[in-house]
């Protein structure tokens, strides 16, 4: 068997953390390979890339997810017990869950209340000088998606429970008090919706009988029991927050939209004249191209060999999300942005992983891809038709080591005005 290649330092947690998106992949370029080992948080990482490491990493006869997320990912962004930390029967029970609830009829719902959302809150980006749109996106978000869950959420709740479920994807990583942040948001959001669910079961609070919340306060699991309060509340929290969460999608489709002009006509186009395969691909390029996650964990089952090397049971491994969308090998002319390579491709699952790989249904891929792609077809519309504004000087660069990656200025827009 060949040795895995080293990363060079003792412990490269803090060069992890400078350059999240570009650290798997810049080392296993340099190594020539496709996996090398690193020291992260003082645990040895396998940390895996491209397209034929990704297809590995989703055979979950050899690698398991049950305790593969670092615990402050588990206190903040997934919450501890939710379906990103199981595996095999359990994993596929409680799986099924998510695709019912984002089955495409309740996709559409959705769709359109985030679109009621946006006339209402262009009226008030209208009245103010110059708006953040990443940070503006976040209440409407949240509104549209907490009734459209079935979550009761009274207008004076709205800030407090927008700020609760952003920080838990803006500020999960990032400096101690943002990430103390996130944890206390975290508690207060399971506390809020464990309470809500318990009454629910109780028969002291009516939910509507089809939405998000009422299905997961009956959700059984695969020993036919009820979940406890507290996880039912992780997986509500788990179709929220990804919902606000595309506000980072919608943001980065407005900075390419203004840093690529020439795609205006041909996606305005596509979306007037009902051929939406431009579109698409425009949305699709911004998945691939833009940072979002830049890794997912596991951990190997048991021992095995690949492409020449051993790996041990319990290792921890990293799949290099953002270094598999631009992989050379995959894709032509990976760094440049070019929504026509979708129009003649399919994207894969294991090469074009924005969201996981793999296929959703039975594997940890996102189920909610459709919800993203659907958000921000819509969020194009708006940016194109629906409205005017003016992108005014500021720092539009990428803000590579912030997680997730935004432009530095978080997208401002002035001049706002609605169009008949």
């Amino acid at each position: 068997m060949r040795p895995i290649p080293h990363v060079g330092s003792l412990d490269s947690s803090l060069a992890f953390l400078a350059d999240p998106y570009r650290f798997i992949g810049r080392h296993c370029r340099e190594q020539h390979t496709e996996v090398v080992q690193a020291r992260l948080m003082l645990r040895s990482t396998l940390c895996f890339t491209g397209p034929r490491a990704a297809e590995l990493f989703y055979n979950e006869g050899l690698f398991l997810r049950g305790g593969a997320a670092p615990e402050p990912l588990r206190a903040t962004l997934f919450g501890k017990g939710g379906v990103q930390t199981l595996d095999g029967l359990r994993h596929r029970r409680r799986k099924a869950y998510f695709m019912q609830a984002l089955a495409p009829e309740r996709v559409a719902a959705l769709v359109r209340q985030v679109a009621h959302e946006w006339e209402h809150e262009l009226g008030r980006w209208a009245q103010q000088e110059q708006v953040q749109l990443y940070a503006a996106l976040h209440p409407m978000l949240t509104r549209a998606v907490c009734h459209w869950a079935g979550v009761p959420l009274p207008p004076a709740q709205v800030s407090l429970r927008t700020a609760e479920l952003a920080a838990l994807f803006d500020h999960a990583v990032g400096p101690p008090l943002r990430h103390l942040h996130a944890r206390v948001a975290r508690a207060a959001l399971e506390s809020w919706l464990a309470h809500l669910l318990a009454e629910a079961r109780a028969g002291r609070v009516e939910l509507a009988e089809d939405s998000a919340a009422a299905q997961i306060a009956l959700h059984r699991d695969e020993e036919g029991n009820v979940l406890r309060p507290r996880i039912a509340a992780v997986e509500l929290i788990n179709l929220l927050r990804p919902v606000v969460a595309v506000s980072v999608f919608i943001t980065q489709s407005a900075h390419a939209l203004h840093m690529h002009p020439e795609c205006r006509e041909p996606l305005s186009e596509s979306l007037l004249g009902g051929d939406m395969r431009w579109a698409q691909a425009f949305v699709q390029e911004v998945r691939r191209w833009y940072p979002f996650f830049p890794a997912i964990a596991a951990r190997v089952r048991h021992d095995f060999e690949w492409q020449g090397y051993h790996f041990t049971r319990g290792r921890m491994a990293l799949l290099d999300l953002y270094g598999t969308n631009h992989d050379p090998r995959s894709w032509e002319a990976p760094d440049e942005f070019r929504p026509q390579r979708f129009l003649t491709r399919k994207p894969g699952a294991y090469d074009f992983v924005p969201q996981g790989g793999a296929e959703p249904h039975a594997h940890h891929r996102c189920p909610g891809e459709g919800v993203a792609i659907a958000l921000m077809m819509l969020s194009l519309d708006w940016l194109l038709h629906r409205m005017r504004y003016e992108v005014p000087p500021q720092d539009l660069g990428l803000d590579m080591g912030r997680l997730p990656a935004l432009p530095r200025s978080g997208f401002v827009i002035q001049g706002v005005q609605a169009l008949p």
